[in-house]
């Protein structure tokens, strides 16, 4: 009894602790301090953080007496990155894939085997690299069995596990068949829970409202990875549905058909938009859809038996923003990498956008602001400024200039508490 009344009040002392730290004012010194939105960058600029919020910012701002200085005047701060397309309760193997179709039955193989409650562990392993990587809010767009990013969002926000806000999607929302080709007669199973089949109307609403009912914070569907395609009218329905609940919904789509279907059917989103013509970019931009365009790096694109996606996708890229598409950053990541994290592989998908053209400003307003806005956090997120939450990171050099110094973020502070830290705090 006493052992366990000692362990109760250990337990007692450190949550005080850690209440009383996250009350404590803090100080950080920036040397310069990056606004995405506006693409500037201010000098000797210091922010005051409490109660886990952005207080204030400013140039000349006295620091209250007693408050954690952080001195980071000789790097360079900016809003915590976004990944609008993650799947952090998944890992797959793709080592050796030489197809897409591979890549596909390597999903089928590694989804029936997996339990829910192993692939949310997976997801808090992926949450932290993640958030290590600079990644303090991600939308998580489903394959996570059954309802495990919901457990992961849940743990994350009752401070049981480090890692982003997280916008999760629950079970995609499918034609029969889902994404799979290897379905059989004997097994049409195999494709359960990792997907939901809504065919009718009535279905498609079912779905919607078995997904907010375990969690879901946003919706996905897949228009077009079957030989049928959710037509407009049935992208419409899911659309107000989801609505209804006051979510957005997210399309996977691979086809020309398919992302015009999904633009027409009032999404937030298409997610790939691999083969989009400039016909249907421009259907896009008019009926403001976002273009999560995923968009692989050659080494990860040749590891997942993609390669030849990699050129197509540049190519999109750049006519989406020739076009004017509005970009959020978004990777897709599902693979297992030798000597990677899964926020390294994400943050590498930098490399595409540079590929295509695309200047630093723009890439890292993909990475932020309209990321913000497509996730519907930007008056929470997203930027650096007093009522926000404290989501802050620091680089050796200004993105601005140089965006390839996001691969090495020194300093992460999440929800107003450090996780990442160059050096030591007085």
């Amino acid at each position: 009894m006493n052992r366990v009344l000692s362990g109760l009040a250990v337990a007692v002392v450190a949550w005080v602790a850690a209440a009383a730290a996250s009350s404590q004012v803090v100080a950080i010194r920036a040397g310069r301090l990056v606004d995405p939105a506006a693409g500037t960058t201010t000098r000797d600029q210091t922010i005051l953080v409490e109660n886990g919020k952005i207080r204030s910012v400013g140039g000349a701002l006295p620091i209250p007496a007693g408050a954690r200085v952080v001195d980071l005047s000789r790097q360079v701060v900016l809003p915590g990155l976004f990944d609008a397309h993650t799947h952090l309760c998944l890992d797959l193997n793709t080592h050796g894939s030489s197809s897409l179709e591979m890549l596909l039955r390597s999903l089928l193989a590694s989804t029936a085997i997996e339990t829910t409650s192993y692939r949310a562990i997976q997801g808090v392993a992926n949450a932290r690299d993640m958030l290590l990587s600079g990644f303090t809010t991600v939308r998580d767009v489903g394959n996570a069995g059954n309802y495990a990013d919901t457990a992961l969002r849940r743990a994350i926000e009752d401070g049981l596990v480090p890692g982003p806000t997280i916008v999760n999607a629950g079970r995609i929302i499918t034609p029969y068949g889902g994404q799979y080709h290897g379905l059989t007669p004997e097994r049409p199973d195999l494709a359960l829970p990792e997907y939901l089949y809504a065919d009718t109307r009535d279905e498609m609403r079912k779905a919607v409202r078995e997904n907010v009912t375990y969690g879901a914070k946003v919706i996905k569907i897949v228009v077009d990875d079957q030989p049928y395609l959710y037509s407009p009218e049935d992208v419409r329905i899911i659309v107000s549905e989801a609505a209804s609940a006051g979510l957005k919904v997210a399309a996977h789509c691979a086809t020309d058909a398919g992302t015009r279907n999904a633009a027409e059917g009032g999404v937030a989103s298409v997610e790939h938009g691999y083969r989009a013509s400039d016909a249907t970019l421009e259907r896009m931009k008019k009926n403001g859809v976002v273009l999560v365009g995923t968009d692989f790096p050659e080494p990860i694109a040749r590891e997942m038996g993609m390669a030849e996606y990699h050129p197509m996708l540049v190519e999109r890229l750049k006519r989406a923003y020739r076009v004017g598409v509005t970009v959020a950053y978004g990777t897709d990541v599902v693979s297992v990498m030798p000597g990677e994290t899964r926020g390294t592989l994400s943050i590498s998908f930098i490399d595409s956008f540079v590929e295509a053209g695309v200047p630093p400003r723009e890439i890292l307003r993909a990475m932020t602001s309209n990321a913000a806005r497509l996730l519907g956090v930007e008056k929470e997120r997203g930027a650096i400024a007093a009522g926000l939450a404290a989501d802050l990171i620091a680089t050796a050099d200004d993105p601005l200039e140089r965006i390839e110094t996001l691969k090495a973020v020194t300093f992460v502070m999440k929800d107003g508490r450090i996780v990442k830290s160059p050096e030591p705090s007085r």
